[in-house]
């Protein structure tokens, strides 16, 4: 009877698309902090092509320019919550550590660019975009300080 409830829980849980984002938090001691960095810049860059994209297509009443629109607005949404994934499930909950020297920089710094990626998901103009990509250089030099 255990091993049947058992498989039934780890079939159900396989099914239900229950996923872990973020690095496994193990601990397995393998980190890629660069290529964080790497990410969380290449979503910002999407998610400034994405407001052209929105200012471009917003004014055209073509049913192909509204799917377009609407799949612009989408990814521009995703990716603002990749950025805040990545710093509250990899950079806050198993990078930015108490015992950094320059520890309350971090955490401000961190915080910026979480609200940074929110105003993203809230407009789709260029200086929204332009703010979260200074808040990841900031994140990055004070992270980077942080020995």
């Amino acid at each position: 009877m255990k091993i049947k409830s058992s498989l039934c829980l780890f079939v159900f849980t396989c099914l239900s698309g229950i996923s872990a984002y973020g690095h496994c938090q193990v601990p397995c001691g393998i980190y890629a902090d660069q290529h964080r960095f790497e990410q969380m810049l290449e979503d910002q860059a999407t998610i400034e092509k994405a407001g052209k994209m929105i200012a471009e297509l917003s004014g055209k009443n073509d049913a192909l320019s509204h799917n377009q629109l609407s799949r612009w607005v989408a990814t521009k949404e995703s990716h603002a919550g990749n950025v805040q994934k990545v710093i509250a499930e990899y950079f806050l909950a198993q990078r930015i550590k108490a015992t950094a020297k320059n520890y309350e920089k971090q955490l401000v710094c961190a915080h910026a660019v979480i609200v940074a990626a929110m105003k993203c998901k809230q407009n789709a103009d260029g200086d929204s975009a332009a703010n979260l990509k200074k808040a990841i250089l900031a994140l990055h030099k004070a992270y980077e300080g942080k020995k």
